[in-house]
């Protein structure tokens, strides 16, 4: 048979003190005693209790949760993403609730209501753009900080990003020191993080001279979407010694449509992807990347919303952190095309 749960009112009994003071109590207010403190504590876990934490927010007016919005749950850099933000929550005494829109716009906007419901203290929203209706629904009465993984500031808006052109010419640099000429670019397809790489890409080919080897092929940040992307530009009439994938989901599907070509990574052809999503160190993959700070880019958005529910009323901050190479065993020299072929 099921028992009820204890109430504070059994707290109070076993603890032989008002029920009132047990309620400071789990505030942790100063007005309690130390003895009287430790009294509660006992007779609560000798009970089993736990504290009815949407009762004491109604009480308090603060739930001590902070909602997080995850655009696309299912990329990889994601969860690295989310553990930098709950390793700041946590520091800071809250906790968080998290939800997802599938990268569905009426799904987001219901999300955030939802958050908004159980009277989260901030949002932190983790996506390659704003979501629809977000100022509207918060009447700009909850602080939002929105993780853009681009230079893209957000009106009104804290924001936290990674410089996608930087990080895309340095991915070309590298290369072109690499001896590579002949660099093809899988996009990321049309949205504002990909077209920010794309271009990058474009302006780095540019700079080094060699703009009429220019050579986009339409991709997607999905293994699927780098699989395609690289069949084409393997399909094509040009030869290509070095490929620079969107990102790293896409250039894992990269790697698979070069293998099955017969062509060796690197000695026939080399790959980079973006990210530095943990998946690309493992040793079966070993993918050289431009690393986003994605952890730190968690923190910091954490850190800036706290900043941000003390002091409503500062200007909007914005912090860009910038990538970092990461080489592994996926990129080689450029020593000439070998002369059987």
């Amino acid at each position: 048979m099921a028992t009820s749960r204890p109430t504070i009112k059994d707290v109070a009994a076993l603890a032989g003190v008002s029920k009132s003071l047990v309620s400071l109590a789990m505030r942790e207010s100063d007005r309690v005693s130390p003895a009287s403190l430790a009294a509660i504590r006992a007779a609560a876990n000798d009970l089993g209790y736990r504290p009815n934490a949407a009762a004491r927010s109604l009480v308090d007016r603060r739930s001590h949760t902070i909602g997080v919005l995850v655009q696309d749950l299912h990329n990889p850099i994601s969860a690295e993403v989310i553990a930098g933000v709950q390793r700041q929550v946590r520091a800071s005494g809250y906790h968080t609730m998290l939800v997802t829109g599938s990268e569905d716009p009426s799904l987001e906007q219901g999300a955030i209501e939802k958050l908004l419901e159980f009277q989260v203290e901030g949002l932190i929203i983790i996506g390659q753009r704003m979501p629809a209706g977000v100022q509207e629904a918060t009447n700009g009465e909850c602080p939002t900080v929105i993780i853009t993984r681009s230079e893209r500031h957000v009106a009104g808006l804290d924001s936290i990003s990674n410089d996608d052109v930087a990080g895309s010419r340095m991915a070309v640099e590298f290369l072109h020191s690499l001896g590579h000429r002949y660099i093809a670019h899988i996009t990321g397809g049309d949205n504002q993080v990909a077209l920010m790489r794309k271009s990058g890409y474009q302006d780095a080919m540019t700079d080094f001279g060699l703009a009429a080897n220019i050579s986009c092929y339409e991709g997607a940040f999905t293994d699927e979407g780098g699989y395609g992307g690289t069949r084409a530009a393997l399909d094509s009439s040009i030869r290509h010694s070095a490929l620079f994938v969107a990102n790293d989901l896409a250039a894992v599907g990269a790697l698979a449509a070069v293998a099955e070509q017969g062509l060796r990574v690197p000695k026939d052809i080399s790959v980079i992807g973006y990210d530095g999503m943990a998946l690309g160190a493992l040793r079966s993959i070993s993918l050289t990347t431009i690393a986003q700070p994605l952890a730190g880019m968690g923190e910091n958005a954490a850190a800036l919303l706290f900043q941000r529910i003390k002091d409503p009323s500062r200007p909007p901050v914005h912090i860009g952190l910038e990538p970092k190479l990461v080489i592994r065993n996926s990129t080689g020299t450029f020593t000439g095309w070998p002369s059987t072929q």
